[in-house]
């Protein structure tokens, strides 16, 4: 399997520090607002990443924080009149309410940086003593940029090529403009706690080496994060790791691209900033899922609403699929030999896992991944219409299967289509008016009413079907004739 280090620019083999498993953390949001589908174009990716790293049989601990104390925090909190334990605890159930509809899977680990505080300040002496931080005049604490000879290691940046107070704040109480802070000392007002250097907060760029480092140890396998992190805030994160502990944050680095909306940066002062609460208010999650997915996750995305509805289409396509194919196998005759026609459905089948399996071990590459799904239910549906009604169950099955399995590699949640649906009680007194049904059983009753109406076709006694089509469908079913029969099924949207 082949993975894109953003540290050394290239795709490299993945190898595990422990075989069989690997660790991996991805930075989490700071709490202070809805967010964003930037944000969660990078969450997805990650999920997904994780998903298939679990299918190909790696035992993944994941790890992702909540940075859940920060300025914009105790902005939002002094401007509302609460405190920022209250903002915060608002936008950190928030955020994982989001994450849960648009399918995103709970971490193994949550740590919150205001209950990570002790860690954080074990590392931070840790880094005074091995002189590469600082306690400043005013009660700040700074990590020494220039004492780490590494420094730039991610990002490639040199220090002396960028310009102070351009892309650093200058601060007369550092002893460099690169320095970062580690500690802040305590503001009237502001959330803080004891620490040696006097009361305060941890910066920012502390958190999540600390977290790391007590939850799953240095280094890891896998770090994760949207591009826009790998300066400052990556780059500071490795750099105390490698000063404090005389080890690498990560083997492996990961970015994903930046996103815009319709062809232009996201803003609010645009009108096309979009968070993803209010996207998934007005659209299925498998469909944004799935308009991301289209996309390679380190390339820029373009974020096209107007797309969305087609999303929803091919969400449908594959489902109408699923059910075809599982409902002709239900009804399919006793298999006997398989024809030629059998064989290349099942051959089908064996191609797309394959394809699947090589796009997304080349990087994660969910539109290849995707282009193989979408294949395979071309084949299906060919295969349906040519086999009309004559299908072999083993490798119809099987297709339905592999697309189901594919798909929730993805995060698509297809395993319910076509399987003992719940089909309403109402049906019994439909057959028991029209087809002389006189048990209970509903699926029965299904049968009854859908041969009534076979038989009243046949006779032309178009009254009698259509009175059965309207009873059918005003149940909120859908009647659907096929070449292989008719059936009925409950309608499912995407």
């Amino acid at each position: 399997m082949l993975v894109y280090n953003s540290q050394n620019h290239r795709k490299e083999e993945l190898k595990p520090i422990e075989e069989g498993k690997i660790r991996m953390y991805v930075c989490g949001p700071t709490v202070y607002d809805q967010i964003h589908i930037g944000n969660a174009r990078t969450f997805l990716s990650f999920d997904v990443i994780r998903r298939y790293l679990t299918y190909k049989g790696y035992q993944v601990t994941f790890a992702q924080n909540l940075t859940d104390v920060d300025d914009k925090i105790i902005n939002r909190a002094n401007d509302e009149g609460r405190t920022a334990a209250e903002v915060a605890e608002e936008y950190s159930a928030a955020f994982i309410e989001q994450m849960h509809r648009f399918g995103i899977l709970d971490p193994d680990i949550r740590p919150r940086a205001t209950r990570e505080i002790e860690a954080m300040q074990e590392m931070i002496q840790l880094l005074i003593e091995k002189d590469h931080a600082y306690v400043a005049d005013n009660g700040d604490v700074y990590f020494s940029v220039r004492s780490d000879h590494n420094y730039g290691i991610l990002s490639g940046r040199e220090l002396d090529q960028l310009r102070a107070g351009e892309r650093v704040e200058v601060n007369e109480d550092k002893r460099d403009p690169f320095d970062f802070a580690l500690w802040k000392a305590a503001k009237p007002g502001e959330p803080s706690w004891p620490s040696p250097w006097g009361d305060g907060r941890p910066g920012w760029h502390t958190e999540c080496c600390a977290m790391i480092h007590r939850y799953l140890g240095t280094p890891i396998d896998i770090h994760g994060g949207g591009q826009d992190l790998i300066f400052p805030h990556h780059e500071n994160e490795t750099a105390q790791a490698m000063c404090a502990w005389d080890a690498a944050l990560a083997n492996t680095w990961m970015h994903t691209g930046m996103l815009r909306v319709n062809g232009e940066k996201m803003s609010k002062s645009l009108g096309n900033f979009l968070t993803l609460k209010e996207t998934l208010d007005k659209y299925p999650a498998d469909a944004v899922r799935l308009l991301m997915l289209q996309t390679h996750y380190r390339s820029a995305l373009d974020f096209q609403t107007d797309l969305l509805q087609s999303a929803v289409g091919t969400l449908d396509h594959l489902r109408t699929c699923v059910k075809n194919l599982r409902w002709a196998a239900k009804n399919a005759p006793q298999d006997g030999e398989l024809t030629e026609l059998d064989r290349s459905l099942g051959a089908a089948v064996d191609a797309a896992h394959a394809e699947f399996v090589k796009q997304m071990d080349d990087d994660f590459n969910t539109s290849g991944g995707l282009a193989a799904i979408f294949s395979l239910a071309n084949s299906a549906n060919k295969y349906l219409a040519d086999a009309a009604g004559d299908v072999a169950t083993a490798p119809t099955l099987r297709a339905a299967d592999m697309i189901v399995e594919l798909c929730d590699v993805l995060g698509i949640d297809f395993s319910k289509v076509g399987k003992g649906e719940q089909l309403p009680t109402e049906l019994v007194d439909l057959a028991k008016r029209y087809a002389s049904y006189d048990g209970d059983d509903v699926n029965a009753a299904a049968d009854a009413l859908l041969a009534a109406r076979q038989e009243a076709r046949a006779a032309k006694d178009w009254g009698t079907a259509d009175a059965i089509r309207d009873g059918i469908t005003g149940l909120g079913l859908v009647l659907e004739d096929t070449a292989a029969g008719a059936r009925l099924h409950v309608n499912e949207k995407a």
